[in-house]
């Protein structure tokens, strides 16, 4: 492995009122589906079927055309559809990319990769949204025209104001001028507030919101006994200031930031460094790092002033956020492979950061906002000029490979690997050397065979050489882990400025192949003032810091919006703009604008402090408000937009397996040192020996946040509950509700386990079985048993544990067992609850 040493040092007018028009025509196109055919879809069709397939084509090949929506589905001479919505067996573009039949594949010449034909395959099944319209000739003669000046007229991209409260008629209910908003919303729309939450729900909702696990049962007891008005915000200020805290709000941003510790698509190769992006994740939020610096740290924190060599090695951690995107490593073309992680770089930069899809101007310029293709690829320059360090060694399949950066060995990072003995360091070295002399060995010999005609360049023989020196990188990027006594090197993945800094040319479609005009390296012109500067300075290096100040400055509409709708959105269960990550024209208007206003200029007034931003929604009425059904405001406002209510919420997947593991007394609160992911190693066997090893064992109890998280394998805990897909920036999980949620919590050995650790820890408590038994339901669920349950759970324990003992004797010995499986049986029914799982 290298190791580079840091040294300490179309159509549619993209104005509002074509943005009106763009929403009207595509109305049954979710964004998320939008985005998905912008990204995946369209390229795919302009690079490789556009040629002989579009209006433009000298030839139309097989009478099909597939540059709109109505031409696509219908299909060409053969007479079968081109795509059929829903059915890709029955879509007879699908089929020729397959190359599945010999007399229709497409394109002809090269078979396109198989992840492209698997988002084929997964556009079609979503019903193959589709926003292209049959073409028609505008005033312009046919050229799109983005006009800018109309385009800022898009609320987005016009400065927050701070507004004032509205006058409200309801007296003494708002208590913060957020009631006030969200109170006159209300008003307008005929609704009235339904009543505030009681204190163990509102306890243990602050408790999951902040901390991500249930509250103690004397948390509760105390919180419910404090009769002041300040007990609210006591309770808020402990569990922000708790270790928990920075664990929880991290999580979060690690569904943005796309964290992972592999690359996922076709070879899947393990990122054994990708753990300190997320300790530095969850580092910032425990601290409350000040957002905009958080995010500079991202895009530029090697180019950042830094005081000492442990805030360097944080800066420069910080920008794994570059680094840990999704790649495919197999690319045969460096030059393509690059290009792809420039674009995955700017996708997850804009969408987390600012809420656009810059990315889709990569092929042309945005469909629908009013970015130019110009913009894309002046932001594609800053990134070429960075070089991204991930560090993965040559292998098999992978032809792309990187460095890492070694962070001075005095800057207090921790080790991902245990110090071995210098005997160890030797052998390591002494099993390379062996490696490498084999792997020439293997090379020479058959070159010799091939030189006297005894054996012709064959598979077996090219297999054999790969192999041999496949096995010599592998040890080499083993001994490349150590210094020489024996001490592990602290390495990371990041981005660092490239010597010579590099200006990008507009390619024809996306085409490496058909390079345009050259772009000076600059910022998105839409988001800054008319006359401002557009291109980065020569003497700014890669860009990348301009880049930083650029988006974290408080000019900039978007970026304190964007953080205070994501969270506004993780506390009240959905956002003032309900599309997160897209404030673009096809994103959903804000139900609510004054209030974003008001939140993202007031987050921005306290130096950028998300501690300060969470309080400030959490002591509002609004937030504390019950979750009670009322059915007026139901049938005017059923998707509660204007929040008369608390929104249920159904816990995260790695909410419900902590206080599954938390409820039972067994999570360890420990911070995980490393990852298993650097004690496997990059290799396929690293790959395998993860899901075999410690985390299918009791002896990982530690926070769902501490999981690697490989691409494309998520464990089933968090699959099963909805976990979203790594590779992708992601503001708002899906929430479902399928039989297979209840036969895991049925099934699974890891909640039987969980099980019966809360069986154990209920044997253990003082007095009698009702009380135990009621002493259960405070863990789980906050509060005490209700007569009903009482009276229920009092008729089970008289039945069931006889049941059980039906066939086991009468021994003390099987009395035990039989009361103990009959706990545990309780125990796991509380665990499968609806209550155990949402917060209401």
């Amino acid at each position: 492995m290298k190791i580079l040493t840091f040294p300490l040092l179309l159509l549619v007018p993209t104005g509002l009122r074509a943005a009106d028009g763009a929403e009207a025509a595509h109305a049954g196109i979710t964004p998320e589906q939008m985005q998905f055919f912008e990204k995946n879809i369209r390229p795919v069709l302009v690079q490789s079927c556009y040629k002989c397939h579009s209006a433009e084509s000298a030839k139309v090949k097989g009478g099909l055309t597939l540059d709109t929506k109505q031409a696509t589905l219908l299909g060409g001479e053969s007479g079968h559809p081109g795509v059929t919505p829903g059915d890709a067996t029955q879509s007879s573009v699908y089929e020729a990319m397959t190359w599945k039949n010999e007399d229709m594949q497409m394109p002809p010449k090269q078979k396109l990769p198989d992840e492209v034909i698997a988002n084929f395959r997964k556009w079609i099944e979503m019903g193959a949204p589709d926003p292209r319209e049959s073409k028609v000739v505008n005033a312009s003669g046919g050229k799109r025209v983005i006009d800018m000046d109309e385009g800022r007229k898009h609320w987005a991209f016009q400065k927050p104001v701070k507004h004032g409260p509205p006058a409200v008629k309801t007296e003494d209910w708002a208590k913060t001028e957020i009631d006030q908003f969200v109170l006159a919303g209300m008003e307008a729309k005929g609704l009235h507030p339904v009543r505030d939450a009681d204190r163990p729900t509102l306890i243990r909702r602050i408790a999951f919101d902040l901390t991500g696990l249930p509250p103690t049962p004397d948390e509760v007891k105390a919180f419910v006994a404090d009769p002041s008005p300040e007990a609210v915000k006591r309770v808020i200020d402990m569990y922000l200031d708790s270790e928990r805290y920075g664990e929880r709000w991290a999580r979060h941003w690690l569904d943005v930031a796309r964290y992972a510790e592999s690359s996922g698509k076709e070879v899947n190769v393990l990122y054994p460094h990708a753990w300190r992006y997320r300790d530095y994740v969850i580092e910032s939020f425990k601290k409350d790092k000040p957002y905009d610096q958080f995010l500079k740290e991202q895009i530029a924190g090697d180019l950042l002033k830094f005081d000492g060599k442990r805030d360097q090695a944080n800066k420069i951690v910080a920008t794994g956020f570059l680094a840990i995107g999704p790649k495919g490593h197999n690319n045969r073309d460096r030059r393509q492979f690059a290009m792809d992680v420039v674009d995955e770089q700017i996708d997850a930069m804009s969408q987390s950061m600012l809420g656009l899809t810059l990315a889709c101007a990569r092929c042309h310029d945005h469909k629908f906002d009013p970015v130019t293709q110009r913009d894309y690829y002046a932001l594609a320059g800053i990134f070429l000029s960075s070089e991204t360090l991930f560090g993965t060694y040559e292998q098999l399949q992978n032809n792309n490979t990187a460095g890492l950066i070694e962070l001075d060995r005095n800057s207090g990072q921790t080790a991902a690997l245990a110090k071995i003995s210098t005997a160890e360091v030797a052998e390591l070295k002494g099993s390379y050397q062996k490696a490498k002399t084999a792997a020439e060995e293997a090379q020479r010999e058959i070159f010799a065979m091939r030189q006297q005609d005894r054996e012709k360049a064959g598979a077996a023989s090219f297999l054999r050489i790969r192999g041999a020196r496949d096995r010599a990188e592998e040890v080499k990027a083993d001994v490349d882990l150590f210094y020489e006594d024996g001490t592990p090197r602290t390495l990371a993945m990041g981005v660092l400025d490239r010597k010579t800094p590099y200006d990008s040319p507009v390619l024809i479609r996306g085409d490496i192949k058909q390079p345009g005009d050259v772009v000076p390296r600059g910022l998105v012109e839409v988001l800054c003032a008319k006359g401002e500067p557009l291109n980065i300075s020569p003497q700014s290096g890669s860009g990348r810091l301009d880049l930083a100040f650029w988006i974290a400055s408080k000019e900039n509409p978007l970026t304190a919006r964007v953080m205070a709708n994501r969270v506004w959105l993780k506390l009240m269960g959905s956002g003032i703009v309900p599309t997160p990550d897209n404030f673009g024209v096809m994103g959903q208007k804000p139900s609510h604008p004054e209030l974003l206003d008001y939140l993202a200029v007031t987050f921005m007034d306290n130096g950028w402090s998300v501690k300060k931003l969470i309080r400030e929604i959490m002591m509002s009425r609004a937030y504390q408000m019950g979750s009670g059904y009322d059915a007026a405001n139901y049938a005017a406002d059923p998707d509660n937009k204007y929040h008369w209510r608390m929104n249920q919420r159904r816990l995260e997947a790695e909410a419900i397996r902590d206080a599954m593991l938390a409820v039972g007394g067994t999570l360890n609160l420990y911070p995980v040192d490393g990852s298993p992911v650097a004690r496997a190693g990059e290799g396929r066997q690293g790959l395998i020996s993860i899901f075999r090893g410690e985390l299918t064992s009791k002896a990982y109890n530690f926070r769902s946040i501490y999981i690697p998280i490989i691409r494309d394998q998520i464990p089933e805990m968090l699959s099963v509950f909805d976990y979203p897909d790594a590779s992708l920036v992601n503001g708002d999980r899906d929430t479902t509700n399928v039989p297979s949620q209840s036969l895991y919590l049925m099934n699974n050995p890891q909640v039987q386990n969980a099980a019966d650790a809360f069986a154990a820890r209920l044997v253990k408590h003082p007095g009698t079985s009702a009380e135990r038994l009621s002493y259960a339901y405070e863990l789980a669920f906050g509060r005490q048993p209700t007569a009903q349950e009482k009276t229920a759970i009092s008729n089970f324990w008289m039945r069931f544990p006889q049941q059980i003992a039906k066939g086991g004797g009468n021994s003390r010995e099987a009395k035990e067992q039989a009361e103990f499986a009959a706990l545990s049986a309780f125990c796991q029914s509380l665990i499968a609850s609806a209550e155990f799982r949402y917060l209401n």
